[in-house]
């Protein structure tokens, strides 16, 4: 095995932290400023990426952000961190989207940007088009062990995944999200991160047979319509809550209420 990387004590705090019935809360951030501000904060434990405000606050769809533009955003994200006074003590997880080409590379760049951990979904994206479709199951677990494989050799051996499946938006049923589910958790994945796509509303039905399914090893995001609370989902045995973009399409919202009503006063 590779020589340890420093980055590996990180990467294992951020694998304690998720714990059935004690789920992981992150408040996904996209620059530098909300990195600092999320990092200045004594409750948060990690940090992790959104990949869709990141693409946004880049004039871009998120099915168009490619590797080189996500590694900028991230790398600010980092040095938000830092400026914190955090970059030794809270971990950065990153959504890597599907793992872009080579996702091996991808690992190893977003590792060497300060990452110990990240989303990676089993979609097949064209950044240059913004086309997407499922991946084969099996394909999509061989990509897991290779991007571990590739942090085992950046020396971060303890590299967090949690494995997103789109299968929802596929037309996949619960139990195609479960087959998928524990072939990733079989690759090495952390966490599965199940969110509802499209127009899948997951109930907290769907949640206990996932977590028990998953072995209390399952992610969901903590927005959206079916506005299950924080102790509904502890209870049903999530190990994460996420919030992908929702503190930034909020933050954007107000930007534009406040210069709008700015303007109008400017024009009476």
């Amino acid at each position: 095995m590779s020589r340890l990387s420093p980055l590996n004590n990180l990467a294992k705090t951020l694998k304690a932290l998720h714990v059935s019935g004690k789920p992981l809360i992150l408040t996904n951030v996209h620059d530098g400023h909300s990195a600092k501000l999320v990092a200045s904060n004594p409750s948060t434990k990690a940090l992790a990426t959104a990949s869709y405000a990141i693409a946004f606050s880049q004039g871009l769809a998120d099915n168009q952000l490619t590797l080189e533009r996500n590694l900028i955003s991230i790398e600010n994200v980092a040095r938000g961190i830092k400026n914190a006074g955090e970059a030794e003590t809270k971990p950065l997880s990153a959504d890597l989207q599907d793992g872009y080409s080579d996702i091996a590379q991808t690992i190893k760049s977003a590792i060497a940007a300060g990452v110990v951990g990240a989303n990676i979904e089993d979609l097949n994206t064209d950044p240059s088009t913004g086309h997407e479709e499922l991946r084969p199951v099996e394909e999509a677990a061989e990509r897991i062990r290779i991007a571990l494989k590739a942090a085992e050799e950046a020396g971060v051996p303890d590299f967090v995944i949690n494995a997103r499946t789109d299968v929802f938006g596929y037309g996949g049923s619960i139990k195609d999200v479960i087959e998928r589910g524990k072939k990733y958790l079989a690759a090495g994945a952390t966490t599965v991160f199940v969110w509802g796509v499209g127009k899948h509303v997951i109930t907290i039905g769907e949640v206990k047979e996932m977590a028990e399914a998953f072995g209390g090893k399952l992610a969901v995001q903590g927005t959206g319509p079916t506005k299950l609370s924080h102790k509904e989902l502890a209870e049903a045995g999530v190990a994460r809550i996420s919030y992908g973009p929702w503190f930034a399409m909020r933050s954007w919202k107000a930007f534009g209420e406040d210069a709008a009503a700015t303007l109008s006063i400017l024009e009476n």
